[in-house]
């Protein structure tokens, strides 16, 4: 039988062996304002030691005023009231993401855990337990920056003191290969794509690096014919038929850029306005798009048609199979963009040059995806170096 050895604790409180064989120390965090009775909590532990050294901590911070208040709310619910109350301005994929990887992987494994007894082992170990189910590094940590803002907003709001989460190791990534276009391919695929109904929107993705539901996404707006610039201020984007279907989404960085694109690429754009004018006389009254100039002003540059939105699936499903014609059947949309950049680092551009065009937040990024090219780069410069100094030397 365990014995009952209710002693002092050194400070504020009292230590005791429970009949179950465990130890508990209890302690006054005030007065109920209601009853002015005093408050009691417990901490538990396997041995006295442990028990009083919690003791003597939350002590500790009632003396100095930073006491904190443990939740008994478990993970589960409070990942349920941040889904719903702190999502703010995210955009509406970014939220979709969200709660599929709640509902799929962090609320079955750690949602019964109490936010207050949630620990950096039991996260790591959740972790872990993903990468041996053969789940990639990357969507581990992806899933990691999920639970690291869930909890990151409980310790603002006061449930917890710290984030557990943000003491784990995290399984590092390999770099993906990229696998831009190649000389020959690029030529192969101008070829097939010329005289295609895709043609326009793939060549404009192809010299302008634009993401696959930024092209789509485009209106006559977003062109200056004139001053010879496109605008890239949003994308096209799926929903739910009872969400609105397509609607127009904040880019990817919320970054507006402009871009000065070959002038080769504005009389394509010229010509897709005419192309849309006949459209609209052909389809009759089955057209759906602008009805007048006014409209046709802010209306989408490519168009299906009878004038309804082209879908960004649809263009990477024909591109599939125009890649396919040029040898390249696992190429992507998203390899015409990579090309777009291998080609501009190839003919001068600058990194800072090359993420103002792709759109990406910093420059250490786009040097990170594209590094290779600039060190391939930095050795055609040396050989023509040492070329021009051979050439002095036969002077």
């Amino acid at each position: 039988m365990a014995r009952k050895n209710t002693r002092a604790a050194q400070g504020s409180g009292t230590i005791r062996q429970r009949k179950d064989g465990r130890w508990e120390a209890r302690y006054t965090v005030g007065r109920d304002p209601g009853t002015g009775k005093q408050v009691q909590r417990s901490v538990y532990g396997d041995t006295q030691k442990e028990v009083r050294k919690a003791l003597s901590e939350a002590v500790a911070a009632l003396d100095t005023g930073n006491y904190f208040e443990p939740s008994k709310m478990t993970l589960g619910r409070w990942v349920e009231i941040w889904l719903q109350d702190y999502m703010g301005d995210k955009k509406y994929l970014t939220v979709k993401h969200y709660k599929a990887q709640c509902k799929t992987h962090i609320v079955p494994s750690l949602g019964a855990v109490k936010l207050s007894e949630l620990t950096t082992p039991q996260i790591q170990s959740f972790y872990n337990g993903l990468q041996r189910g053969g789940m990639a590094a990357k969507s581990v940590r992806n899933i990691h920056g999920i639970l690291t803002k869930c909890l990151s907003t409980a310790v603002q709001v006061g449930y917890l003191r710290d984030n557990p989460a943000a003491r784990v190791t995290l399984p590092k990534v390999v770099k993906k290969e990229i696998h831009p276009l190649t000389d020959e391919q690029v030529k192969a695929f101008l070829n097939v794509a010329t005289g295609d109904e895709y043609e326009i929107i793939l060549k404009i993705i192809l010299f302008t690096g634009l993401r696959e539901a930024e092209a789509p996404g485009l209106t006559w707006d977003c062109v200056d014919f004139q001053a010879g610039t496109i605008k890239v201020c949003k994308q096209l984007q799926k929903r739910p038929k009872q969400d609105g279907g397509f609607t127009f989404a904040p880019l990817k960085n919320n970054k507006t850029r402009i871009l000065k694109p070959a002038p080769f690429l504005l009389s394509l754009l010229e010509r897709r306005k005419r192309e849309q004018a006949v459209q609209k006389l052909r389809a009759g009254q089955l057209w759906t798009g602008w009805n007048n100039t006014e409209e046709w002003r802010t209306a989408l540059i490519f168009t299906t048609a009878t004038g309804g939105n082209v879908s960004p699936q649809t263009v990477y499903n024909h591109y599939k199979k125009l890649a396919g014609q040029i040898g390249a059947p696992d190429s992507r949309v998203h390899d015409l963009r990579h090309t777009f950049a291998v080609l501009s680092l190839q003919n001068g551009d600058d990194v800072k040059t090359v993420q103002g065009n792709l759109g990406h937040a910093t420059a250490a990024f786009t040097l990170d995806v594209y590094g290779h090219v600039s060190e391939r780069m930095k050795e055609d410069s040396a050989a023509r170096m040492e070329a021009y100094i051979e050439r002095l030397g036969n002077l």
